[in-house]
């Protein structure tokens, strides 16, 4: 009889970690093993990559890729959740790795101090099915998604602004890619004139908590995450809106897929 590695049963320690997890039905002792065996990509260890690192690290994902190229700094304290007074001027990559091994010792975390360009996007995510993108800019989605779409992997969209969030899960296999709902790259002028704008702290943090559940679900294979629909959030007035979006057979990017 084939041994069991350790990825296949759960210890007395992990079952009383995750006894609410396991007391679901749609999750159970199996769904924890296929947690504790997955392995994850958050893109960004801001405001986004804060909320939903910090569920994936809870919830039991046994690898957890965190990439960034920034140093914390004072400024982000404000939504990012991942870093304290202690971690200033440390690499973001670094400080998730400590506060995120502290809240599950038990899991792998492994930090990627660069940023994510087309010379590298490709080594970057190589080893990880699901991309959870944490990112803060154009540039960085548009080149991640095209990776997903080229190697098949699945892109768990966020992104916010001031009050007003966006969720989506993007699957070239299944459903439109980011580009078919996002077609044009905005200009280099709006770019510049949209970085650092200001967004309320705890918006990040309800987008990115949507991003993990989302996470979780696909690797599950559980409900339905949201394939073909984009989530508009209006914080300032508590509203959510559900629209349908379509895979575009003329998209640059995942027509021939």
């Amino acid at each position: 009889m084939k041994e069991k590695t350790r990825q296949e049963f759960l210890s007395e320690e992990e079952k009383t970690r995750y006894a609410r997890h396991l007391n679901i039905p749609e999750i159970g002792e199996e769904g924890q093993r296929i947690l504790k065996g997955a392995s994850v990509l958050v893109v960004g260890a801001g405001g986004l990559g804060s909320a939903s690192a910090y569920y994936l690290a809870a919830a039991g994902i046994g690898r957890l890729g965190i990439v960034d190229s920034d140093t914390v700094e004072l400024s982000n304290l404000q939504r990012q959740i991942l870093h304290g007074a202690a971690a200033l001027g440390m690499p973001k990559v670094e400080s998730a790795q400590k506060r995120l091994g502290d809240l599950n010792a038990d899991i792998r975390i492994e930090p990627v101090r660069a940023r994510v360009e087309q010379g590298n996007v490709k080594d970057i995510l190589a080893d990880y099915p699901i991309i959870v993108d944490a990112c803060d800019n154009f540039e960085t989605r548009y080149l991640i998604n095209r990776a997903c779409v080229e190697m098949g992997k699945t892109f768990i969209y966020g992104a916010v602004y001031q009050f007003y969030g966006q969720m989506s899960v993007f699957d070239a296999q299944k459903g439109p890619c980011f580009q078919c709902v996002f077609r044009k790259q905005p200009d280099a002028e709006y770019m510049r004139a949209n970085r650092g704008v200001g967004v309320v702290g705890a918006l990040p943090g309800m987008i990115g908590s949507l991003q993990a559940l989302e996470t979780i679900k696909v690797l599950l294979g559980i409900g339905s995450p949201a394939r073909g629909r984009l989530l508009l959030a209006d914080g300032l007035v508590l509203t959510f809106q559900d629209v349908r979006v379509e895979k575009d057979p003329d998209c640059p990017v995942c027509s021939k897929y």
